[in-house]
């Protein structure tokens, strides 16, 4: 055999080294916790015979180590590489729970951060899956290394390509922080945990018992931390999800999100637009309703569904194009703004904000929510996280005020002077400083306490003050409102909105960059 032969042979050698080295009894125990190996998991959001991976044959470091046996393995614990999901290129890297525990040590961590910056130089999407068990304890130092130039890459590429990560197993210590920085977060129930100390360590410290799932599961970070946007029954649909969310989204901020094909609405479903709203102001309705009716059939994806739920935030389609919608939920704290939902939505608008995608705001809030817990824990701080990230977006924005616009609530969604494209109000619309109770309730207050019957009074003058104040038809007269319009229109309406906000562009002064209220 000549040289050629020999080196051909040996190709195909390390080739055949290498499928063994992914067939273990790691593999069944996988499986057998109801999860998918690394390679499976790409298998399953790539294309089919799309993905093509780099530095497959790189060799864990030498450690010399009284501290634990480290293995020789191919990859060192993670796969890294490219390919389609439904056509359009991504970058992944997927660590491998059944090597070493998928621990991130100098060479595992050199190769998520060759896959960062390839993601970052080729403008696109990188997934992170992650299932490990954190630092490699026997490389001390250089893991933690390899973790801040993650971290690192993380922040570079914010903005700039959208960057997902998926929890599929354990995610603890200074993993955590990754995924954290990234777009969005997807868990799945009962396999995936995210903590900064795990149990053992809070049982030690604190002496409290709480299970894996009681301080980090899925259903924690989705309903009560927020970290989660997305949560799942299995792996799969997990997966499925992450490439519903890529269908949305541009490949990076240059770009425009994707235009599907799209048929028109039904004329006839429009018109139950004008018979969601309740004619009694206090009677709370689904706000969902309202939406599905305006985007494309089907198409509304909500973002962050179990969290702070006074706020409906998620990705739509208006005849075939991407945009982001914000809307208050009157069924949940009456749609009132507190302390979470002004984080979730000032989060959403921005992230809109970065990648191109127009936003729409329905609007239905009787201001924020008062009390002395929401007061102490900083609502004015966090309430205007959300009035800046409006304020400070460019593209496209138009909000339809629905029912209740009152006080400085008014002011932070959207409103003209905050910076609103086209601002329209159904009917049923109420802008004012606050609802007509609590306004008569003080600019009547002598003339409600010499009164005979002050409680028929006071709905006299709140219907006074409806009539003549808290209308929709005030502001649009001063121009704060660019038009009532009849429900049933709403959708045509935006069509043509944001056809016409299409070439947009807002020249912004020099600066390194604002300094939003942490």
């Amino acid at each position: 055999m000549d040289i050629n032969g020999r080196q051909f042979k040996k190709f195909l050698e390390r080739q055949e080294a290498l499928k063994k080295h992914h067939v273990t009894d790691a593999t069944e125990k996988q499986h057998a916790k109801g999860k998918l190996t690394a390679r499976e998991r790409i298998e399953l959001l790539f294309d089919e015979g799309t993905f093509n991976e780099v530095d497959a044959y790189s060799r864990t470091a030498s450690c010399d180590s009284t501290f634990g046996k480290m293995i020789d393995a191919y990859g060192d614990g993670v796969i890294i590489g490219h390919g389609k999901i439904t056509g359009r290129t991504a970058f992944v890297y997927a660590q491998d729970f059944t090597v070493m525990g998928g621990s991130l040590g100098s060479v595992h961590a050199a190769k998520i951060a060759k896959i960062q910056d390839m993601a970052l130089k080729m403008g696109s999407p990188i997934i992170g899956i992650i299932d490990s068990g954190g630092a490699r304890i026997q490389e001390g130092v250089a893991s933690l290394a390899g973790y801040a130039a993650i971290f690192n890459r993380n922040v570079m590429s914010s903005g700039v390509i959208p960057q997902i990560s998926v929890i599929m197993g354990p995610a603890a210590g200074g993993a955590v922080y990754s995924p954290s920085i990234t777009d969005y977060v997807f868990m799945t129930k009962g396999t995936s945990y995210m903590f900064v100390t795990g149990p053992n360590v809070v049982k030690e410290v604190l002496n409290e018992d709480v299970t894996f799932d009681e301080l980090g599961g899925a259903d924690v970070h989705m309903k009560k931390s927020g970290v989660a946007q997305f949560v799942y029954a299995d792996e799969e649909n997990t997966l499925l999800g992450v490439k519903k969310l890529l269908s949305y989204l541009p490949s990076n901020n240059l770009e425009n999100p994707p235009i599907v094909e799209s048929c028109d609405r039904n004329i006839e479903l429009e018109n139950r637009l004008r018979e969601i709203v309740p004619d009694d102001t206090n009677k709370p309705y689904d706000v969902k309703d309202v939406i599905k009716l305006i985007v494309d059939k089907e198409t509304f994806f909500e973002v962050a569904e179990s969290y702070a739920q006074n706020v409906v935030v998620g990705f739509g389609r208006l005849v075939g194009k991407t945009i982001g919608i914000l809307a208050n939920q009157p069924k949940v704290l009456a749609g009132t703004l507190d302390i979470n939902s002004s984080v979730k939505g000032a989060r959403f608008i921005r992230f809109c904000d970065c990648f191109n995608i127009p936003i729409l705001t329905l609007e239905d809030v009787p201001g924020f929510l008062p009390g002395i817990d929401q007061e102490h824990n900083g609502i004015i701080k966090h309430g205007a996280k959300l009035l800046y990230a409006y304020a400070d977006s460019t593209v496209p924005k138009i909000t339809v005020i629905l029912r209740k616009s009152y006080g400085g609530a008014y002011c932070v969604m959207n409103s003209k002077n905050l910076g609103g494209d086209f601002n329209f109000a159904w009917p049923t619309a109420e802008i004012a400083v606050m609802g007509p109770e609590g306004a008569v309730s003080i600019l009547y207050r002598k003339q409600l306490a010499e009164s005979e019957d002050p409680e028929k009074l006071k709905k006299e003058l709140a219907v006074r003050y409806r009539d003549e104040i808290a209308n929709p038809y005030v502001a649009d007269e001063k121009g704060y409102i660019d038009e009532v319009i009849d429900p049933a229109e709403t959708r045509r309406k935006l069509i043509f909105a944001f056809e016409a906000l299409e070439n947009k562009h807002i020249g912004s002064p020099s600066r390194k960059h604002g300094n939003i209220p942490l």
